[in-house]
């Protein structure tokens, strides 16, 4: 569903670390060309999340007639907790590396003044959002949630000092290769019995990609009240090692060792695994993930509608 929007006042949140410390600049740019178009702008910058969280609710208290970040998935992310199933639409000045929400919704990646005129344009499309339930806490997220060998490597990458940058995540992924094995999940798909099934890894998509452009969920629709769950059987290295290529184009559902469903929702558990969504670690396992209809409303280009 789509509808229009006057914008006359904007709040930006800056994640001055995403892109490389590339964030900044793009702020500057974007703040320009509201201010061109006589658009009121408040910036904002949190010392940390949760401070940027309360700056958030605050501004969104004062009123404002969106909520525009610049950064990359992480900063969406911490911004989707403050408008999930709100009125205040989302606006994306994509700043970050992985920039997978920008993906899902075409926006410009690297021109701020261009994803600034989609905001000031006020199209808005009324989207899906993921939701995580367990030990008592929820999380919302816009792209996937993953469990397993991702998980595992991203909870290395968090321990690490060292290297910094994607080399890190290298070195992480090639140690968690090296201790591939068959994960116990079990899985209840829309309320239905528990299902045991050994897995490498389960994705739950939203949206089609995660990572930075890995397809893990080819056909996920943001609009169909689903979620597209992929899941990989196979615990061979060098199973492993070739299906990455393959996640890219998206082509790795067509695998033996790959299966695919759609569900509301699924009841997820594998002990000692995290579940990590848009990027961001979300909560251990078990959870409930489910998919929750136009719980976002977020700016689109006018050449879409």
């Amino acid at each position: 569903m789509t509808s229009h929007r006057a914008i006359r006042s904007v709040t930006v949140l800056t994640n001055p670390m995403a892109g490389h410390g590339n964030a900044p600049h793009a702020t500057e740019r974007a703040v320009a060309q509201f201010q061109r178009r006589g658009v009121d702008v408040v910036g904002i910058v949190g010392t940390d999340a949760d401070h940027a969280r309360r700056l958030i609710d605050e501004a969104l208290a004062h009123g404002t007639d969106a909520l525009v970040v610049v950064g990359g998935d992480g900063v969406i992310s911490l911004a989707l907790q403050a408008l999930a199933q709100g009125d205040v639409p989302l606006g994306i000045i994509p700043a970050g590396t992985g920039n997978d929400h920008a993906r899902e919704y075409r926006l410009p990646t690297s021109d701020p003044e261009a994803a600034a005129d989609i905001v000031v344009d006020g199209c808005v499309e009324t989207v899906d959002l993921g939701r995580i339930d367990g030990n008592g806490a929820h999380k919302w997220f816009g792209t996937v949630m993953a469990a397993g060998f991702d998980s595992l490597v991203s909870d290395r990458v968090n321990r690490m000092s060292w290297p910094h940058g994607r080399m890190r995540y290298n070195l992480a992924m090639v140690a968690e290769i090296s201790k591939l094995r068959l994960l116990p999940f079990r899985l209840s798909f829309d309320g239905a019995d528990e299902v045991e099934m050994p897995l490498t890894l389960a994705a739950f998509g939203n949206t089609r990609s995660y990572g930075g452009g890995m397809r893990i969920c080819p056909n996920a629709d943001h609009a169909d009240g689903l979620l597209d769950v992929t899941m990989v059987h196979s615990a061979s290295r060098t199973r492993l090692i070739r299906l990455f290529p393959t996640v890219f184009k998206g082509t790795h559902v067509d695998l033996d060792e790959v299966t695919t469903a759609r569900a509301r929702s699924v009841y997820v558990d594998s002990p000692g695994i995290n579940a990590y969504a848009d990027g961001d670690f979300a909560m251990p396992l078990p959870v409930t993930v489910s998919a929750v209809p136009g719980a976002l409303k977020r700016f689109m280009s006018a050449t879409r509608m």
